[in-house]
C-alpha cells in the first residue's frame, strides 16, 4: 500500500481532496455529496476487494465531476502526488460519465462499445459498475423522474454489462432494487412469503443434514451447512418462465457445504503421501459428493463441477441435484471455506491479496475481462447459482423510453410516433408539430420511435390539428388532445355556419322548425346538429340546399316524424354473504376470523391468520403492506390457514385502483369489461387529473375468487385507454 510523507495513504489523501472540492455540494437527501463517493469506494473496497489505487481513482473523479458546471470552480489534480494508473483511471471514469442517453440509445453494445473507447482499463469498469449499485441502493433520494430514467438505465445497460462480466453479486442486487420499483406488489408477495417460509426452511435443512451428520463425523470432515436463498428476482422470474406459484419453484433454496481443512482429518494419496494444498480441499470436496450421492439419489444431469475447472473469475464450487425424503429436488453446493469466501467476495480474493500465486489468476480475470469488452463475448466470466438464474430482466414489451433534447426521459406506448412524443411534451406542441428530429435526422410526424430514441420536435405557427392525425396516434393523452382540439374547430366553424343560416332564413322569411331540422339530419346523415352547422360554415353545405327542402316539405299536405329515443341504463347486481367459505382452522376451533380490511382477501388468494387479542383471527393477504411487520415483530401469533377445497358460493370484496387517459369512452368500457364476469360494481368513484390527461378511479367490486378477480384484471389492462390497474 503506497504511503505519502504525512504517513498517509493514497486512498486517504485522494478522500480529502474529494472532501475539500465537494464541500458544500449535497445529494437529493441534503446529505453532503461526499456520502455517494465514499459509499462507491465502500463497494469498491469492501464488496469487490479493489486496492487504494483503484478507490482513490473513485475520490479523484467525484472530485473533479463537476469541472465546467454552472457555478462552479474547476478543481485540478496535484501533480506528482498520484501516479500514472490512477490518473488513467480517473480519466477513463471521467469520459464515461460524460457518456448521454443519446450516445447509446439504450442499448448495452454500444455502451460497451463508448466505455472500450474512453478506457483501456478494465477495473474502470468495475468501478463504474460500483458506482451504479451505490445509486441503486439510495433511489428513494431521487426524485420520481430522476429514479425512473436511473431504473431504466440500470435495466437497459448496468445489469446486462454486470452479467457479462461474471459480477453476480452486483447483478443479483441491482435486479432485486430494479424488481421493488418495476413491480411493487410482486416484489412485496415474494419477500413476505420467504419470511412466512423461513422456518421450513430451517427445518428442512435440519432434516436433510441429519442422516449425513454421523458419517462427515466418523470421516472427521468439519463443515457447516448454511440455506443459500434465491433472490425475489430470480423467483419471480422463475415463475414467469414455469407459469406457476411460489411452491411451484423448487430450488428457492440450496443447502451449502462449507468445509473448514484446517480442521479436517489429514488424506492420504493414491501414492501414499498427505494430501495438500487445492489437492486437499479438491479431496475432501469429492469425499463429502460421495456421502450426499449415498444418502439421496443425484441428478446426473445436472452435476456442475466447478473444482475441477474453475471459471476465469476463480469460481471454484461443486453443484449437485438430489431427491430428498420426500422426493422433492433440492440444490447442494460444496465447496471449501477457501472457496466460499471467494464466492461470496468475488474478486476480493483476487484483489485483496497480492502473492506471487494470486497474481496469474488477476491477470487472467482482467484478460477475460478485457476480451470480453473487446470481442462481444456473450458468455458470462463466473457461473449462476442454479439452472435460470442467468435470465437478464426483459424490458416492457408494451411501452418505450425515449429522451427529450435536455435528456429527460419520457415514457409512450409502443408504436408511438413522433406527433404523440410532441403531445407528451406539451399540448400547443403537438398542436403546432409539423417534424422532429430523432437522433438529429429529420422525420415526419408520422415516424415510430424506439427505446433509446433522442427526439426533437419542429413546430409551425399556421399547423393545425387534422382527423387524419388519429391514423397514425397511438397514446391516449395525444387521441384525446386532437379530438378536443377537433371538436373546438367544429364548434367554431358551427357559430359561424349557424349564424349564416339563420340570417339567410330571416331575408327568405322562412323557418327551419326542429321537426324539420331533424328529418333533414336523418337523410343527410349527419350525426349531430353541431356536424350539419359545421357543414355550412366550412363551406361543405350551400344553404340553398336547405331552402329547397323547406319548400319541399311545405308542399306536403301531411307530414309525419317519429322519433325513438333508445335509453339504456346499467344496473350493478350482486349477491353478499355474511359468510365467508369455509377456512381449514384445526386450530382455531371455536375462534372467530374476519377478513382484514387492509388488504380484502379473497376466496384463492394467498393467505395466513393472525391472532389478535379481542376479535379472534384475521384473514390477510400474503402480499399484505402490514404482513412483513406481522411476520417480524408477533410470529408467535401467525396461524396458518387455507381455504377449503370447496368451490365459493359467497362473495368478497375488494377495490380497484385504476388509471386511464382521459377518453369519453372508457367508463363505459371498464363497466361493460367488468359486466362479463361473475361479480359485481359495488362503488365506482373518478377523479380527475387534468395536469396529467388522466382518471383515477376507485372500484370496489365484489367477486367469488381470486381467479374471478384476475380475469377482471387481465381484462381490463388489455383496454387501450387504460394505463394501470392495481389491486388496493
Amino acid at each position: 500500500m503506497e504511503r505519502i510523507e504525512d504517513n498517509r495513504t493514497i486512498d486517504q489523501i485522494a478522500h480529502d481532496f474529494a472532501a475539500e472540492a465537494l464541500q458544500g455540494r449535497v445529494r437529493g437527501n441534503n446529505h453532503p455529496f461526499i456520502e455517494h463517493a465514499e459509499g462507491v469506494a465502500k463497494i469498491a473496497a469492501e464488496e469487490i476487494g479493489l486496492p487504494p489505487e483503484c478507490i482513490a481513482a473513485v475520490y479523484l473523479h467525484e472530485a473533479t465531476r463537476f469541472n465546467g458546471a454552472e457555478g462552479g470552480t474547476d478543481v485540478k489534480i496535484p501533480s506528482g502526488v498520484f501516479g500514472k494508473d490512477i490518473l488513467n483511471m480517473v480519466d477513463g471514469l471521467d469520459k464515461i460519465a460524460t457518456i448521454k442517453p443519446k450516445d447509446t440509445r439504450l442499448e448495452a453494445e454500444n455502451y460497451k462499445k463508448l466505455i472500450i473507447s474512453y478506457s483501456t482499463d478494465p477495473r474502470v469498469v468495475v468501478l463504474k459498475l460500483a458506482d451504479r449499485l451505490e445509486v441503486m441502493r439510495s433511489l428513494e433520494i431521487f426524485p420520481k423522474s430522476s429514479r425512473e430514467r436511473k431504473v431504466l438505465e440500470t435495466l437497459m445497460l448496468y445489469i446486462p454489462l454486470a452479467h457479462q462480466l461474471g459480477l453476480y453479486n452486483m447483478k443479483s442486487e441491482m435486479e432485486d432494487i430494479y424488481f421493488r420499483f418495476a413491480e411493487p406488489e410482486q416484489y412485496r408477495a415474494i419477500t413476505n412469503r420467504l419470511k412466512a417460509t423461513e422456518p421450513d426452511r430451517q427445518k428442512l435443512t435440519e432434516q436433510f443434514i441429519e442422516p449425513l451428520k454421523e458419517k462427515l463425523t466418523q470421516a472427521g470432515i468439519a463443515y457447516k451447512v448454511k440455506a443459500r436463498t434465491k433472490t425475489a428476482y430470480s423467483i419471480w422470474r422463475k415463475m414467469q418462465k414455469q407459469q406457476v406459484g411460489f411452491d411451484g419453484v423448487f430450488d428457492v433454496f440450496a443447502m451449502r457445504f462449507i468445509i473448514d481443512c484446517d480442521e479436517c482429518s489429514p488424506l492420504v494419496g493414491d501414492n501414499g503421501e498427505l494430501l495438500e494444498g487445492r489437492e486437499f480441499e479438491h479431496a475432501l470436496c469429492w469425499k463429502v459428493f460421495s456421502y450426499v450421492t449415498e444418502e439421496y439419489e443425484q441428478d446426473t444431469k445436472r452435476l456442475r463441477d466447478w473444482i475441477s475447472a474453475p471459471k476465469p473469475n476463480g469460481y471454484e464450487s461443486l453443484h449437485i441435484t438430489v431427491k430428498n425424503e420426500n422426493g422433492a429436488p433440492l440444490e447442494v453446493q460444496i465447496r471449501t471455506k477457501r472457496m466460499d469466501e471467494n464466492a461470496e467476495s468475488g474478486l476480493a480474493a483476487h484483489w485483496a491479496y497480492k502473492g506471487i500465486k494470486r497474481e496469474g489468476a488477476l491477470d487472467s480475470w482482467l484478460s477475460a475481462v478485457r476480451y470480453s469488452l473487446e470481442h462481444g463475448k456473450n458468455d458470462p466470466l463466473s457461473p449462476s447459482d442454479s439452472e435460470g438464474d442467468d435470465d437478464l430482466p426483459i424490458p416492457p414489451k408494451n411501452e418505450i423510453f425515449v429522451f427529450t433534447p435536455s435528456g429527460e426521459l419520457r415514457k409512450l406506448p409502443a408504436g408511438a410516433t413522433v406527433l404523440d412524443f410532441a403531445f407528451e411534451i406539451h399540448t400547443n406542441l403537438g398542436i403546432k408539430c409539423v417534424g422532429g428530429k430523432i437522433n438529429g435526422k429529420a422525420v415526419p410526424i408520422r415516424e415510430r420511435l424506439k427505446t433509446g430514441d433522442y427526439v426533437e420536435i419542429t413546430s409551425g405557427k399556421n399547423q393545425k390539428p387534422s382527423a387524419d392525425w388519429l391514423n397514425f396516434t397511438v397514446s391516449s393523452k395525444a387521441r384525446t388532445k386532437i379530438r378536443q382540439k377537433l371538436k373546438e374547430a367544429e364548434f367554431q366553424k358551427a357559430a359561424d355556419g349557424k349564424e349564416l343560416l339563420e340570417r339567410r332564413l330571416k331575408n327568405w322569411k322562412m323557418e327551419l322548425t326542429d321537426d324539420l331540422l331533424a328529418e333533414f339530419l336523418k337523410k343527410r346523415q349527419y350525426k349531430t346538429t353541431n356536424a350539419f352547422y359545421a357543414a355550412i360554415g366550412d363551406g361543405l353545405l350551400d344553404v340553398s340546399e336547405v331552402k329547397d327542402w323547406i319548400y319541399e316539405q311545405a308542399n306536403l299536405t301531411h307530414q309525419e316524424a317519429d322519433q325513438s329515443k333508445e335509453k339504456t341504463q346499467w344496473t350493478g347486481t350482486g349477491k353478499s354473504s355474511d359468510d365467508i367459505l369455509v377456512i381449514d382452522a384445526k386450530n382455531v376451533k371455536n375462534l372467530e376470523y374476519k377478513m382484514s380490511r387492509c388488504c380484502n382477501p379473497v376466496f384463492g388468494d394467498d393467505v395466513f391468520g393472525f391472532v389478535t387479542i379481542k376479535e379472534g383471527v384475521k384473514i390477510h393477504r400474503i402480499s399484505c403492506p402490514n404482513a412483513a411487520r406481522l411476520f417480524e415483530m408477533y410470529p408467535y401469533r401467525i396461524q396458518k390457514v387455507r381455504w377449503s377445497n370447496k368451490e365459493s358460493t359467497s362473495s368478497f370484496q375488494t377495490t380497484l385502483k385504476i388509471v386511464s387517459y382521459q377518453e369519453p369512452s372508457v367508463i363505459n368500457e371498464i363497466m361493460t369489461t367488468v359486466g362479463q364476469f361473475r361479480c359485481s360494481i359495488r362503488s365506482f368513484n373518478v377523479s380527475d387529473n387534468d395536469r396529467s390527461g388522466t382518471h383515477e378511479i376507485m372500484m370496489k367490486i365484489s367477486v367469488p375468487s381470486n381467479m374471478e378477480l384476475d380475469k377482471v384484471i387481465s381484462q381490463l389492462r388489455i383496454i387501450r385507454s387504460i394505463q394501470k390497474v392495481v389491486r388496493i
